[in-house]
């Protein structure tokens, strides 16, 4: 089966066409992020501290004395909904591959401060009862949950499975994953604190889109001749292709630490793209000379909704959804421990002194202070 050739509109399809906009997000949270800041006084009445390098990261720290408990809460978003059309189209439910994103949009939040996840607690809010009457579609999401859990070496605690019917759409479901680690010994610690010029940056491939991007790949279907069975290549549709699983990245982490390896920071490479790789405050120029090769479906993404690099780069993963900030002398063994692992890395490029801005030089693309703005 040959690739469809594409419909070609004349516009530019963005995310903020597609229904996100993160101007308008954003600042939310920086406003909840500074009215929970208030709150972490709270902790000294148990005889604990947040550390406070954590407030506005990927997840959330608490010395607790002989280690740091971390924590995090993330939802899968709109890739059900991907789910629930190619289900009508092939008959095929694909709730076990889900039920993995949605694992590895906690984990790989919290994983980035050091932390080893522990224990992973399941969130389902359906439009109805009737959802869980289709037994094939229920259990395939239990199968995929435990598997995703064995995978990371955690235990499943329980959750909360309720039916909200005028809140989640009919025959819709809302899955999300609370996940609770520690940092022990406390050295794994990584909020940047040891983040300085001359330190590597370590790309870590994805599989695709992973579970950021999806507004943006649902909104494109109305552009594609055979919507989601749209050939991406050969024998791979377009509703295949965005349904590949998100990688769990905590089989990595682990791997780098018993290799005496830690991290000096870590980004999660999901919402607002590349620009991830600025989230530290501190200012500190990040320059790229390697960038992966881009997954499949998302140089499809790019080329039927006529975007740029820049904006493609902005958006979406493009082949990388982890980033590993070490010490330059680590640099090769990290990407050596990760393809142990059964995942691809790439020795990307290094900190330098300089202005707060992302440099990605093979695609004379540059992002400044500017370009991300979660704090």
């Amino acid at each position: 089966m040959k690739p469809v050739a594409p419909l070609e509109p004349s516009a530019t399809l963005s995310y903020e066409q597609a229904g996100v906009n993160y101007e308008l997000i954003d600042p939310l949270k920086v406003a909840a992020q500074r009215a929970a800041a208030a709150t972490g006084a709270h902790l000294a009445a148990h005889g604990f501290k947040e550390v406070a390098a954590s407030r506005g990261e990927s997840a959330y720290v608490v010395d607790v004395g002989p280690f740091y408990i971390a924590s995090i809460v993330e939802c899968l978003g709109s890739k059900a909904l991907v789910a629930d059309e190619m289900h009508k189209l092939t008959g095929k439910s694909y709730y076990d591959s889900i039920a993995q994103d949605t694992i590895a949009m906690a984990i790989n939040d919290l994983i980035t401060v050091g932390a080893t996840p522990l224990v992973v607690q399941a969130y389902w809010a359906a439009g109805g009862s009737e959802w869980f009457a289709d037994a094939q579609r229920a259990n395939a999401l239990v199968v995929g949950w435990k598997r995703a859990c064995d995978v990371c070496g955690v235990a499943w605690g329980g959750g909360e499975t309720p039916a909200l019917a005028g809140i989640v759409a009919d025959g819709r479901i809302d899955l999300a994953a609370s996940c609770t680690g520690l940092v022990n010994p406390k050295e794994r610690l990584s909020v940047g604190d040891k983040l300085a010029p001359g330190d590597a940056i370590v790309l870590l491939a994805s599989s695709g889109i992973h579970a950021n991007g999806l507004s943006l790949a649902r909104k494109l279907v109305e552009r594609l001749p055979q919507g989601y069975l749209t050939p991406v290549l050969p024998g791979l549709t377009y509703g295949d292709a965005l349904l590949a699983p998100t990688v769990l990245y905590s089989p990595v982490t682990e791997a780098l630490y018993r290799a005496g390896i830690t991290p000096h920071y870590c980004a999660n490479i999901t919402g607002h793209g590349w620009r991830k790789l600025l989230r530290h405050p501190a200012s500190h120029t990040y320059r790229i000379h390697t960038v992966p090769e881009v997954t499949p479906v998302l140089k499809f993404i790019q080329q039927h909704a006529r975007q740029d690099d820049r904006e493609a780069y902005s958006t979406l993963n493009m082949g990388a959804g982890f980033a590993l900030f070490v010490r330059s002398a680590d640099a090769q063994r990290c990407v050596e421990v990760a393809r142990s692992q059964g995942v691809a890395a790439w020795v990307a490029g290094q900190i330098e002194a300089g202005p707060k801005k992302l440099v990605i030089e093979p695609l004379a693309i540059e992002f400044g202070d500017d370009a991300l703005q979660l704090r």
